[in-house]
């Protein structure tokens, strides 16, 4: 006999999202924890956390040097999903490659050192494409013009470090040696130079972490050194060649810089790197120098340091080594550590707990809007489904606007809920309504429900990747 699917009671709807998981919510601050160990080339050196929440690391410049090709890995917590190779690296010279950033299709955007370029990443096809290139400049005259040129003592190449979205679609790109913030037109393109001042000589420890601000008109800028002001030169603001700085510059209505202006100063030869900010205007800066956390308040006054010494016990088995760039996930800040002297077990990602939410990262023209899903209902229905018609069942809802449907079918046993299974619809914005005969088909094989009870769970994506809050809805199957 022919199974059909009739309506035993609809019991409820729940619209809600997950709660933190009670493990979380109890560890102590600054409990540290080892994520995941980074397979060869190594030398971690940014740990991006994608708007989908998971990880993205690229592999940095080994200083023994080697002939490997730079690769980016995909983490889902600590679990390696997959990889990819950067394709027209120059081999011969130190090459690395940080993943930046993402742009609002989900796409990744890298920063390579030779060439020294970004390229974007698609994640599902794993093509590159060439975003933006980044000029070698000479040093500037002592007198005379200094247009297009490097404020530095040295004449270094190019070193795209790390980036930043600008509202209006611009790019801004640190370089660690060439004394230089630039600007990446929207779109991409050849970088321009959009601050140029000595404060930026680092000589070979230059700028390094950028970051938007609360307020979307100030980039925070994080320095590791001056150490490549002369000496003998006069030193701008008093400034201590061997500490490392943060500071902050506005972005004018003009889309000119701002004055660039000081607000904290680490200890001799500490190397503030990729930092990263709180909700609460906190900054988390990592110092790669000293192989500790700083806590750093918007009034630019240091307010903690984990560990409380230099290179101390994180308690996590795992030593900072080298710690160079942190990034929000939630609570905690997701730690890339790069190891610079070679240790390989000590190339890592780590999981540090703060206690205090991350200042949510600005991506030009990413919706962060979830979809809303409402008013479903399962209900009985006759539709035609080849000759004739069938008694069935229909699932009906309303969406916010266009978006795939994840629906998952679970029926009720002695031991609880069991899967029975899933499919995917994709539905426009508005009214849908779904016919559904009782069979289906979930991983290459028909199913058909059997009588009993039973639950429809339902979940939208958009096209930006944001998830709508469940929906669910009991029913029953009848002979």
């Amino acid at each position: 006999m022919r199974r059909a699917l009739a309506i035993a009671a609809a019991l409820a709807c729940c619209l809600g999202a997950l709660a933190p998981s009670a493990g979380a919510q109890s560890r102590p601050r600054f409990n540290t924890r080892l994520l995941a160990r980074i397979p060869t080339p190594g030398y971690p050196a940014m740990a991006y956390v994608h708007p989908n929440r998971r990880i993205y690391v690229g592999t940095y410049v080994n200083p023994q040097g080697d002939r490997q090709r730079s690769r980016v890995f995909e983490y889902e917590g600590g679990a390696l999903l997959r990889s990819w190779t950067v394709p027209g690296q120059d081999l011969a010279k130190e090459h690395g490659v940080q993943v930046a950033t993402s742009d609002s299709r989900g796409r990744l955007l890298l920063l390579d050192r030779s060439p020294a370029r970004a390229l974007v990443l698609n994640r599902g096809t794993g093509r590159f494409r060439r975003y933006a290139t980044f000029a070698d400049l000479p040093v500037c005259p002592p007198v005379g013009p200094q247009q297009n040129c490097s404020p530095s003592t040295q004449d270094l190449p190019p070193v795209p470090n790390y980036a930043a979205w600008g509202t209006d679609g611009s790019l801004y790109v640190t370089d660690f040696e060439q004394a230089v913030i630039w600007r990446v037109p929207g779109g991409g393109g050849a970088a321009q130079i959009w601050l140029a001042d000595p404060r930026l000589d680092g000589g070979p420890f230059g700028t390094t972490g950028i970051a938007l601000a609360a307020d979307r008109r100030t980039l925070v800028v994080a320095q590791g050194s001056s150490g490549g002001l002369n000496p003998g030169a006069l030193i701008p603001d008093g400034l201590n060649p061997t500490t490392g700085k943060l500071y902050r510059v506005a972005i004018q209505s003009s889309g000119g810089p701002g004055q660039l202006e000081r607000f904290y100063e680490s200890g001799p030869a500490e190397l503030p790197d990729g930092f990263a900010i709180a909700r609460s205007g906190n900054l988390y800066v990592p110092l790669a120098g000293a192989n500790q956390i700083a806590v750093v308040g918007p009034d630019g006054r240091e307010r903690e340091r984990f560990p409380a010494a230099p290179g101390g016990d994180n308690g996590s088995g795992v030593p900072f080594d080298t710690p160079s760039s942190v990034r929000f996930q939630g609570t905690r800040l997701i730690v890339a550590n790069q190891s610079f002297g070679g240790t390989r077990e000590n190339q890592t990602t780590m999981d540090v707990e703060t206690r205090e939410a991350g200042l949510q990262e600005f991506v030009y023209g990413l919706d962060r809007t979830r979809p809303r899903l409402t008013r479903l209902s399962v209900v009985p229905s006759r539709f035609r489904k080849g000759r004739g018609k069938r008694r069935g069942t229909r699932f009906r809802f309303r969406l916010s606007e266009r978006a795939k449907v994840v629906f998952r079918i679970e029926r009720r046993t002695r031991a609880g809920w069991s899967h029975v299974g899933s499919f995917t619809r994709t539905r426009k914005k508005g009214r849908n309504s779904l016919a559904f005969s009782g069979h289906f088909r979930f991983r290459g094989r028909v199913r058909t429900l059997k009588a009993g009870r039973h639950r429809l769970k339902a979940r939208a994506r958009d096209a930006a990747g944001n998830r709508s809050r469940r929906a669910t809805r009991r029913f029953g199957v009848v002979r």
